[in-house]
C-alpha cells in the first residue's frame, strides 16, 4: 500500500488527472497525440510536447497520433510536414500506421459547421476582420451584437453554402458560432469558424475554398480520432471553454478532454519562427537546420542525441506555471550521455609543428590509445607516432607564466600514450611567430612501461603530421548576445553575437577518423565533443560541429 502510496504522489499532474478519469470510468483507455501546424521546424519546445504525449500513451498502454493541423494553406509546406515527420521518428515517437491530416477531415468539418447552423448556433456575418475586432469588445468592455446574427438558419445554409462553391472573395463573409457576445471570456464571444480563403492546400489542392479556423477544427479532429486527453500548452487555457462547446454542440459521445500544461522556455535562443526565417532569409544562418538553433534538426546536426533530448524534457517536468531553463542544462545533458559511450580521440585545431629531434627519422611505432577511459569497454585503437607531429599553439609559450606546465624551452611534457618530451628550441617566421618547436625524447618513458624515476606536471596532446587527417571544425557560441538578452527592446529585432561561429580550416585529427560518416560523434582530447555534420563534410574534406565542450559551471540543482 505503502509503494502505491509514493507512486501517486510521484506523478506529476496530468498523470493524476489521467488516474482520476480512469478510475471514474469516464475514459476506459488513454489516446494522445502531437498535432503540429507545418509551418516550420519544430525546436526544442515541441520536444517535450512530443515526448509528454507520446510517454503519457505508452505509461498507460494506449495509442498515440501524429496529426498534421494543416487547416491554414497559406503558411504550410510539404517540406515543413516532412522536416516534422523525421523529426519525431529521432525523438523515438513511433506513431507506426497512425499518421493523419486535419484537412482529411475538411468534409466532416463542413458537415459539423452545418449541424450548428441547423441547431441555430452559427451564423454567416459580412462583418471585415477589423470590424469583427471593433464589435468584439476588449478585456473589460463587453461585445456587441454582430448586425448579421439574426439571418434565419435557411438563408444562413444558403450563404455557407455558396461560400464552400467560391461565390464570395477573400474576407468578404464569415461563419461565426453563436456563443455570447457578453461573455468575460473573448474568446466565447461569438468566434469566427470558418473563413473564405481561394488558396492552393499542400494536401487537397484547390478542393476547398473555405478553411475552418484552429479552435474549431482542433475539437473535432481530437473527437473523430477518438483522442481522451488533448494535452496542450497553457496559452489554449482560455481557449478550453470554446473547446468544450465545440464538442458538447457537436454531440461527440465520448468528448475528448483539454489538459494545458507549462511550456518549456530556454534562456538567451531563438524559438520564434517568424524571427528563424528571417535569420535564414538573410543568410545569417544556414537554413532552419542552423546549428546555432534549437530547432530539433538544428540540435541533430550539430550532435545532440535523443536520449540527451529526453533526459533534459525529464529533468524539467511537468508543471502549470512558466518558466525558464538555463540552456547549460541541456548542454548538462547531453555531455552526461555522450560521456561513456563516445571514442576519445587526440584532435589539434590550432597546430603548431613539434619535432622531436633525436627520434629515428622515417620511424613510425604505432602506440596503443584507450577509446575512453572512463568506459573501458570501447576498448583501444592504435595511434601512429613520429619524428614529427602537431600540437596546440597554445601547448607551447615562449616566456611562460607561472603554473604553466606545457611546453617552453627547458621543460618536460608527458605526450599522451607515448613518451616524455623536453623542449630545446623553437623557430619562428619573419613576423615574429613560432612555427615549429624543437625537443628530444627520451625513449625509456613510453606509456605503459612503468617508467616512474621522475614524475611531469603536464600533459599535451598530439597526431602525426604525415598520417593526420586535416578537417575543417566548427565553433558555436550562442547566436545572440547574452549580455544584452536575445530581443532589443527598442525595435524588437535580435542582439545578434558577432562570434556565434568560428570557422577553423587547418585542423588536423588521428587517423582512426578517417571514414567518419554523417552524425558520428567523438570526444576532442580536452576541446569538447564534435559530430560529423551531415550537410557539408565528405568523406575527403570532413567537417565537424563542436556540440559542447568538456566542462560547464552548471550543476544539476538537488
Amino acid at each position: 500500500m505503502e509503494e502505491n502510496e509514493k507512486e501517486v504522489i510521484s506523478r506529476n499532474f496530468i498523470e493524476q488527472e489521467i488516474d482520476k478519469d480512469l478510475a471514474e470510468g469516464v475514459y476506459n483507455t488513454v489516446h494522445t497525440r502531437f498535432p503540429p501546424e507545418p509551418n516550420g521546424y519544430l525546436h526544442i519546445g515541441h520536444a517535450k510536447s512530443i515526448l509528454l504525449n507520446y510517454g503519457l500513451a505508452e505509461k498507460y498502454h494506449g495509442k498515440f497520433n501524429m496529426r498534421f493541423d494543416d487547416t491554414n494553406p497559406t503558411k504550410e509546406k510539404t517540406e515543413f510536414v516532412e522536416s516534422i515527420k523525421e523529426d519525431i521518428k529521432w525523438l523515438g515517437a513511433d506513431w507506426e500506421d497512425r499518421l493523419f491530416f486535419a484537412s482529411d477531415y475538411f468534409e466532416q468539418m463542413y458537415e459539423a459547421a452545418v449541424k450548428l447552423i441547423k441547431k441555430g448556433k452559427a451564423y454567416v456575418s459580412d462583418l471585415s476582420a477589423e470590424e469583427i475586432r471593433e464589435y468584439r469588445g476588449t478585456l473589460t468592455e463587453p461585445g456587441k451584437k454582430d448586425p448579421y446574427s439574426d439571418r434565419s438558419v435557411e438563408e444562413n445554409l444558403e450563404l455557407f453554402e455558396n461560400m464552400k462553391n467560391g461565390v464570395y472573395k477573400d474576407g468578404e463573409k464569415v461563419l461565426r458560432a453563436r456563443i455570447d457576445m457578453t461573455s468575460p471570456n473573448i474568446n466565447m464571444r461569438d468566434p469566427v469558424i470558418y473563413r473564405v480563403a481561394h488558396m492552393n492546400h499542400h494536401n487537397t489542392g484547390d478542393t476547398w475554398c473555405i478553411y475552418p479556423m484552429y479552435d474549431f477544427a482542433h475539437p473535432i479532429e481530437d473527437a473523430i480520432e477518438g483522442i481522451t486527453h488533448s494535452i496542450c500548452t497553457l496559452e489554449f487555457e482560455d481557449h478550453r471553454p470554446l473547446y468544450d462547446w465545440v464538442v458538447r454542440e457537436l454531440e461527440y459521445e465520448k468528448p475528448p478532454r483539454q489538459i494545458e500544461f507549462a511550456k518549456l522556455y530556454l534562456t538567451n535562443v531563438v524559438t520564434g519562427k517568424r524571427y528563424i526565417k528571417k535569420l535564414v532569409e538573410d543568410g545569417i544562418v544556414d537554413g532552419w537546420d542552423d546549428p546555432r538553433l534549437v530547432s530539433i534538426a538544428a540540435l541533430r546536426r550539430r550532435g545532440f542525441t535523443p536520449e540527451s533530448l529526453r533526459m533534459f524534457v525529464e529533468l524539467c517536468g511537468v508543471s502549470k506555471s512558466n518558466s525558464s531553463v538555463d540552456y547549460a542544462m541541456l548542454e548538462y545533458c547531453v555531455r552526461e550521455d555522450l560521456k561513456l559511450k563516445k571514442p576519445r580521440m587526440m584532435a589539434v585545431l590550432d597546430p603548431i609543428k613539434l619535432v622531436i629531434d633525436n627520434y629515428p627519422e622515417g620511424q613510425v611505432e604505432m602506440l596503443e590509445a584507450s577509446n575512453n577511459m572512463e568506459n573501458p569497454e570501447l576498448g583501444t585503437h592504435q595511434v601512429p607516432f613520429s619524428r614529427e607531429l602537431y600540437i596546440e599553439r597554445e601547448d607551447f609559450m615562449e616566456e611562460p607564466p607561472k603554473k604553466y606546465f606545457r611546453l617552453f624551452p627547458g621543460n618536460e611534457v608527458r605526450l599522451m600514450h607515448a613518451y616524455f618530451v623536453t623542449c630545446t628550441g623553437f623557430e619562428k617566421d619573419d613576423e615574429g611567430n613560432v612555427t615549429v618547436v624543437h625537443c628530444t625524447y627520451d625513449p625509456a618513458t613510453k606509456a605503459g612501461s612503468g617508467f616512474s624515476e621522475r614524475k611531469v606536471k603536464g600533459t599535451i596532446h598530439w597526431v602525426p603530421v604525415k598520417e593526420a587527417v586535416k578537417a575543417e571544425v566548427r565553433l558555436y557560441e550562442n547566436l545572440v548576445d547574452e549580455e544584452k538578452g536575445v530581443y532589443n527592446k527598442e525595435d524588437g529585432s535580435l542582439n545578434l553575437n558577432p562570434n556565434s561561429l568560428t570557422i577553423l580550416k587547418e585542423c588536423y585529427l588521428e587517423p582512426a577518423v578517417s571514414g567518419a560518416e554523417a552524425y558520428d560523434s567523438f570526444q576532442f582530447v580536452r576541446n569538447g565533443f564534435f559530430c560529423v555534420d551531415y550537410k557539408d563534410s565528405t568523406p575527403e574534406a570532413l567537417v565537424f560541429n563542436r556540440i559542447v565542450s568538456l566542462k560547464s559551471s552548471f550543476k544539476l540543482p538537488k
